[in-house]
């Protein structure tokens, strides 16, 4: 016996405008002049671009209470669940290392970076996809917990100054230079999707699939409850364990998670109750496709020199003498989401999916 997935086309709609931020924020025409919500915090602290990493991941947590468990409830075979599963998380991984690969080979890069966004995706994939075929909804939140609070336990003693942290350290003496930061004097790195940081990642991830549960029972004011009380717990933690992107602290899981959560129940009533337009969807229904042609568009724009004149012939020429730089800056970046928007609607017209 199968089943197909459950779709709600606010989860859609939220996936496709959290890969549009994404998109956004990623390629601004200058680095140099970027409007200060449109950048993540220096290292403590939380800004709009913040929330645009954890959103997806918490995303990724409820289509797999939307879509693995219910195969699971119509008794499909576990192992080939499992299977299944393992498949796509290692397709995501393989697709971010060739991303990598791709950037390391026409941007000259000093060294192959092994972490990134999909590698991330593809072990919080393999890691709660298997563990909601075994666990019970109790298990799953013990999981989070001790997550949250083991991370920590572990992160504290080490304090959460940049390249000393406990994270910085582990993924220094695995991976050495390859990583997203690296200071040759001190001899360590910091990566923001390293290793040691990707296990409260799994709790946003477990998160989404809690809620996405709930999503499907209907069950509304219970998600709007608990959100609110997971904000205001991460709030109240970040007073000792400060909220950091880039370190995934705890207070930062359930912070984001909380404002996913919202977001998710206003996307819900307002798409799927009320009938409003799915704004995002077609860039949901292709995210990755969305996600790897542009990081390929712009790796190749970089590579063979176009990407700066482009943006000052189309752009900044003109832009910038009326309304400054940071306007010019944006404005690329919105034409790039555009021209995106506009390839993710043609493949929708078409019923061209790509799927992993």
């Amino acid at each position: 016996m199968s089943a197909a997935p459950l779709r709600f086309a606010s989860v859609d709609a939220l996936r496709g405008l959290t890969v549009a931020a994404m998109l956004l924020v990623n390629t601004p025409g200058d680095w140099s002049h970027v409007y200060a919500p449109l950048l993540h915090a220096e290292w403590h602290g939380i800004t709009p671009t913040d929330l645009v990493f954890p959103f997806f991941l918490f995303i990724v947590g409820v289509s797999i209470a939307l879509g693995v468990v219910p195969r699971a409830e119509a008794g499909v075979p576990r192992p080939a669940l499992v299977r299944a599963v393992l498949w796509r998380a290692a397709k995501i991984m393989l697709l971010g290392l060739a991303l990598h690969l791709l950037a390391f080979w026409l941007l000259d890069r000093p060294a192959f970076r092994p972490w990134g966004v999909l590698q991330r995706i593809g072990l919080c994939v393999a890691i709660v996809g298997v563990a909601v075929l075994y666990l019970r909804p109790r298990a799953q939140w013990a999981g989070i917990v001790a997550l949250l609070a083991g991370y920590w336990a572990l992160m504290a003693p080490w304090g959460y100054a940049p390249f000393t942290n406990l994270a910085a350290r582990v993924d220094t003496m695995l991976f050495g230079p390859w990583l997203y930061q690296w200071d040759a004097a001190l001899g360590r790195g910091q990566d923001p999707e390293g290793l040691l940081s990707t296990l409260p990642a799994i709790a946003t991830t477990l998160l989404g699939v809690r809620i996405g549960t709930w999503l499907r029972a209907g069950a509304i004011s219970m998600i709007v409850r608990t959100a609110i009380g997971m904000i205001l717990l991460g709030l109240a933690w970040s007073l000792v364990f400060p909220l950091n992107k880039a370190l995934w602290t705890s207070s930062y899981v359930l912070v984001t998670a909380g404002c996913t959560a919202l977001a998710l129940i206003v996307a819900h009533v307002l798409v799927d109750r009320r009938g409003w337009p799915a704004i995002g969807r077609r860039f949901g229904v292709n995210a990755i496709a969305a996600y790897v042609g542009a990081a390929v568009m712009t790796y190749v724009l970089l590579g063979v020199g176009l990407m700066g004149p482009l943006y000052e012939q189309g752009f900044a020429a003109w832009i910038t003498p009326r309304f400054g730089p940071q306007a010019s800056s944006l404005a690329f970046a919105l034409a790039f989401v555009g021209v995106w928007w506009l390839v993710v609607w043609a493949m929708d017209r078409r019923g061209w999916y790509v799927k992993v």
